[in-house]
């Protein structure tokens, strides 16, 4: 017979096809926290005196041996258990004795389901920022080994101007830094207790829910309890969280695929990064920037499931929730996975990027004259015609001779030429924040900071 927290309203059990379209056991990796739950929820049911002291040590006791058996993942699921909350009371029951269905007072599936939820959700937000830190500290490490290495930068996918290739990687490691920012404060909002809404309006029990907060190291409690039942926001940002940082490695990946190719062979990847062709013996594919660039995809549309699933919903609790635990366990372990391939990809990687086009200069010139005075239409067009005049007779800016830069603008001068190198480019730069070496090393030391603050 199924084994369900319910039954006496009915004088049927319930069909087989209820069982199969109503059950879902992606729960099951909630055991370990509904255990904890419980042993918090069990210590404030003996101190409001709802439980006698032996059996508050029965229960104390039985639970800890589900947890064992949870931790060294012997614990037998049963095809009968309805869900995670059923499986845990089962398991007591056959440990303890009849004083297992004393464990659900003063609490429904609504507020238990909820406080798994946020604790599984906090301590994998922990393991995401730890994750993505490290992938900050791989990306600065790749940044710092670039040293002066001049690089184009890209617009449109053109060559735009010229910068130190730390910097180009340092960009990713910033936005990686904003995904740790992302977690962080979603986490904020996890550390709230819903244990004590019961299934919608509370107890009439003399219970605490605070100390079951404290027990559990929430650093609060709830404020309404239909609210704490009900809400499933913090799965959805959550889960927002991981489509983000997905969606942020995903561009990184996107430029190593790119980088990885002959056109480009801006890098080369680790064999064991790497895949192989079933029909062309050259190829050397780097699946793992590929997937992670697929993956993304999906996990956006754990996004859309989650905001969907909520959107008509009247409070408090209702079934479809139970479809949420899917869309963010799907969401949470892709990004895990993501972070731990693509960290190996680029930890492994050698890079060798393509010095620049001379053309990457052109902006330089064209502030020369601005810094003498030129409005900066003037100057763009007198340097854009001076392109397309060396275009034409096919040279670049290596080329050009001090009489023909002078012929573009009377405020030109031969020295000018200087500007012309892309290193000298890199040089000139004074914006904070821009590509210039002086740059690079800030944000460098910037981001270890940050990493060792953290």
């Amino acid at each position: 017979m199924p084994v369900t927290l319910w039954g006496g309203r009915f004088e049927a059990g319930p069909a087989d096809a209820l069982w199969r379209f109503t059950v879902d056991d992606s729960d099951r990796r909630l055991l370990g926290d509904d255990v904890v739950g419980s042993l918090a929820h069990a210590s404030v049911l003996a101190e409001a005196g709802l439980l006698t002291a032996d059996e508050a040590e029965l229960l104390r006791s039985g639970l800890e041996q589900i947890l064992d058996e949870a931790e060294s993942e012997s614990f037998v699921f049963s095809p009968t258990d309805e869900d995670v909350h059923s499986a845990v009371e089962r398991r007591l029951g056959e440990i303890a004795g009849s004083v297992a269905g004393k464990l659900h007072m003063g609490r429904s599936r609504n507020d238990q389901v909820a406080l798994d939820l946020r604790l599984y959700l906090r301590r994998g937000a922990d393991a995401r920022i730890d994750q993505l830190r490290h992938f900050i500290g791989v990306v600065t490490d790749a940044a710092a080994a670039a040293g002066d290495l001049v690089v184009p930068s890209y617009t449109h996918l053109q060559q735009a101007q010229a910068v130190p290739f730390a910097h180009h990687l340092l960009a990713h490691a910033w936005a990686i830094r904003r995904d740790v920012e992302r977690f962080s404060a979603v986490r904020r909002r996890l550390d709230v207790s819903p244990l004590g809404a019961g299934a919608s309006g509370g107890s009439s029990l003399p219970l605490r829910p605070y100390d079951t907060a404290r027990r559990l190291d929430f650093a609060d409690l709830f404020d309404n309890s239909l609210d704490a039942v009900a809400a499933r926001d913090l799965v959805a940002e959550y889960a927002f969280c991981c489509a983000q940082a997905m969606a942020t490695l995903s561009r990184f990946a996107e430029e190593l695929v790119i980088w990885g190719t002959e056109e480009f062979g801006w890098a080369t990847f680790d064999d064991r990064f790497t895949t192989g062709s079933s029909a062309l013996p050259q190829k050397k594919n780097p699946d793992v920037a590929e997937l992670v660039r697929g993956k993304a995809a999906a996990v956006a549309g754990d996004v859309t499931t989650l905001l969907a699933l909520q959107k008509g919903l009247p409070l408090s609790y209702n079934r479809d929730l139970q479809e949420d635990k899917r869309a963010v366990f799907h969401a949470d372990d892709v990004l895990g996975g993501a972070l731990e391939a693509l960290s190996g990809m680029v930890e492994t990687a050698w890079f060798h990027p393509a010095a620049p086009s001379p053309w990457v200069t052109a902006l330089d010139v064209a502030e020369v004259l601005v810094v003498r005075g030129v409005p900066f239409r003037e100057a763009h067009e007198a340097v854009g015609r001076l392109v397309a005049d060396l275009h034409r007779s096919g040279r670049t800016f290596e080329d050009v001779t001090a009489g023909e830069l002078e012929g573009a603008h009377p405020q030109l001068v031969p020295e000018d030429t200087s500007r012309l190198s892309p290193e000298g480019s890199v040089r000139a730069r004074t914006t904070p924040g821009g590509g210039s070496p002086e740059s690079v090393a800030r944000q460098i030391e910037r981001l270890r900071r940050f990493l060792d603050a953290s």
